[in-house]
């Protein structure tokens, strides 16, 4: 059996997602690569230099240490520094952190393939382990215990398999898709259908809390920015942060619109438009409702949002 750490985001998705693999052993997620006291979750998120980690115990002779990073490089944006996905800061770094001299070697040959790909610099620290701090009990296999919980890994990923060639790759199927969310958000985020308006859930809906994509669970607008705008359909002034969402140019049905579409699923939510209140910026992001999820303010530690709370303090 040989062990590596990979630091890559948030370590909830990291985890589950080196579950589903052949020859992977067993999994735990921790703190490495700061300073020598073991810190708690609350420290790590107050900058104590650690990066959040999954130990991965593998039997080398089912899946190899190359397999393993090429898993690893397919969830993570290898440029990004201290960000995944809508993670930010120093615990949330990406890093390789081997445990014997024979594992750098192999770490290596992988790391120069993806930075010819990238085409730059990699971000992504390849190091020798220096410490590593197993996390607190509910952190363990957390996707597990909370399926409906935030991850910047989409949710497709955890579904991921190989064959024995490991070559087939096998995602969540359109059928499995629509099956999970139903036909009408189907329909919306898969297809860019429009929900009729006045007819959606979220349309006068105000309580406290997180609206996620319903597709893959990221973070993507807040009950603060949340506006009767009376156009029909769930209005907001911003996204959640900068990069939650994406915009394209939509020349359909004649009209030339700008579309919205989450950053990682890559779902259709709807169209921004620049007739929005001028004391906040003066957009309107008109949201199908059918394209979102909403989690009570009182549920987000529960449904793994625990870090968003603090935009609404």
């Amino acid at each position: 059996m040989k062990t590596i750490y990979l630091a890559g985001g948030c370590f909830w998705g990291v985890q589950k997602f080196f579950d589903q693999f052949d020859g992977v052993i067993t999994t735990e997620v921790g703190y490495a690569n700061g300073p020598e006291e073991a810190p708690s979750y609350q420290d790590v998120c107050q900058s104590s230099g650690h990066a959040e980690t999954v130990k991965i115990v593998y039997d080398e002779s089912r899946i190899t240490l190359t397999d393993l990073l090429n898993y690893y490089f397919m969830v993570i944006d290898p440029l990004s520094i201290n960000k995944q996905g809508n993670d930010a800061g120093i615990q949330y770094r990406t890093g390789i952190y081997y445990t014997d001299e024979e594992q750098l070697s192999e770490a290596r040959q992988v790391y120069a393939a993806e930075e010819m790909k990238a085409g730059a610099s990699l971000a992504v620290e390849l190091e020798p382990l220096q410490n590593f701090f197993t996390a607190e009990e509910y952190h363990q296999k957390y996707l597990v215990k909370n399926p409906g919980g935030y991850c910047h890994i989409p949710r497709a990923m955890f579904e991921l398999e190989k064959t024995a060639d490991r070559n087939e790759e096998i995602f969540e199927t359109p059928g499995e898709l629509r099956a999970r969310i139903g036909d009408l958000a189907y329909e919306v985020t898969q297809n860019a259908a429009t929900e009729r308006a006045f007819t959606g859930e979220y349309d006068e809906f105000f309580e406290k809390g997180l609206y996620v994509d319903i597709v893959s669970g990221e973070p993507l607008f807040t009950s603060m920015d949340k506006y009767n705008s009376g156009c029909g359909w769930p209005a907001f002034t911003k996204p959640v942060s900068e990069d939650a969402v994406k915009e394209n140019t939509d020349t359909s049905y004649g009209m030339l619109r700008t579309e919205v579409r989450s950053s990682g699923a890559d779902s259709h939510l709807g169209h921004v438009f620049t007739d929005g209140p001028k004391e906040t910026g003066g957009l309107r992001y008109c949201i199908n409702s059918a394209a979102l999820r909403f989690i009570p303010y009182d549920e987000l530690e529960e449904e793994g949002y625990a870090k968003y709370k603090e935009l609404f303090d």
